[in-house]
């Protein structure tokens, strides 16, 4: 049918051909024999200025057809050691009320959780975050791995306990995350209260602000990772307003001085041998970036996080499921 062979990987036709999926994955609606499973959360009812991270799943498919198959930086070919698919989007019916949003969100993903497949996803503001971790945790809460400018575990903000400044707070709070294993890294920033993120310290969580990340170095960071996150089941979350905003301008919650996209992908490989159980990528916000380029990293970062989750899948496959 193809004059070239190697056109029936659809991977490898011309990019600007096809319907835009994640990373030019099968699209399936049946999940049936999926394992990894590529999943849009176009919500961002949580934002507490800037909107339009809600776009970002449908752009970063589109930029995400650059994305080859192998990552040459460690061999990890994900579409080669596990059923990959893009699995839709986890879309909200009733955007306009803020809780059963999350609702419906975390049913999505409890609906995923109970069929084996397991979760990389883009969003979508911060908040939907939680909604995931509702849906694929089981009785005993996980570690977190958490790139981000915020530590985002305030609290109540206008009303609302449940918006993108807050998740972890209330994941901990909900027994979906382990405090004591959750590492956040890049945290940096103006601030209205010195103990806005006080909640972290007081639970236990690891926080590595951006001074400190200077000091130690990318190394030091990961083996910080493996120290805290330990060999039980974890989720890693990447917020791109973690990078310099000069990577990532299109996002909600920009902040001056943070790590770079080099950092970031050699932190995220870092995580490599960890029970990664999925993983997001969010708040990248097309309307505030025309050239594309935000939403071009958060598809690279999320073939980065894709490439360690599958790893990690495959590995369980060979040694028994996630406890």
């Amino acid at each position: 049918m193809f004059k070239y062979e190697s056109f029936n990987d659809p991977i490898q036709r011309p990019r600007y051909t096809g319907l835009p999926t994640f990373m030019r994955s099968p699209y399936r609606e049946d999940v049936d024999g999926v394992e990894v499973g590529l999943v849009g959360v176009p919500f961002d009812g949580g934002v507490t200025n800037r909107p339009g991270a809600r776009h970002g799943p449908r752009e970063i498919r589109n930029q995400s057809s650059l994305i080859r198959r192998l990552n040459q930086a460690n061999g990890i070919s994900p579409h080669d050691i596990c059923t990959v698919a893009d699995v839709g989007d986890a879309w909200v019916q009733s955007p306009f009320n803020l809780e059963t949003s999350l609702d419906e969100i975390a049913a999505f993903f409890r609906h995923l959780h109970a069929v084996g497949v397991v979760p990389v996803s883009a969003g979508g503001d911060h908040s939907v975050t939680l909604p995931i971790l509702r849906g694929i945790t089981a009785a005993n809460p996980v570690g977190l791995i958490h790139f981000d400018a915020h530590c985002d575990t305030g609290d109540d903000y206008l009303g609302s306990k449940f918006h993108h400044g807050a998740p972890f707070r209330r994941a901990v709070e909900e027994g979906l995350i382990d405090p004591q294993r959750t590492i956040q890294i890049g945290i940096r920033g103006s601030l209205n209260d010195l103990d806005i993120w006080k909640f972290s310290h007081d639970s236990g969580m690891r926080v590595i602000y951006m001074e400190e990340f200077y000091e130690m170095g990318v190394k030091a960071v990961i083996g910080e990772i493996h120290r805290v996150i330990g060999e039980g089941p974890c989720y890693l979350t990447f917020d791109v307003d973690g990078l310099d905003p000069v990577y990532a301008p299109g996002t909600g919650t920009p902040e001056v001085g943070g790590f770079t996209t080099v950092e970031a992908q050699l932190m995220i490989r870092g995580t490599r041998g960890l029970n990664l159980i999925g993983g997001d990528v969010v708040e990248v916000a097309p309307p505030f970036d025309p050239s594309g380029t935000t939403a071009l990293t958060g598809a690279t970062m999320m073939f980065e996080i894709l490439c360690v989750v599958a790893d990690a899948v495959a590995a369980r496959r060979h040694s028994g499921p996630a406890s």
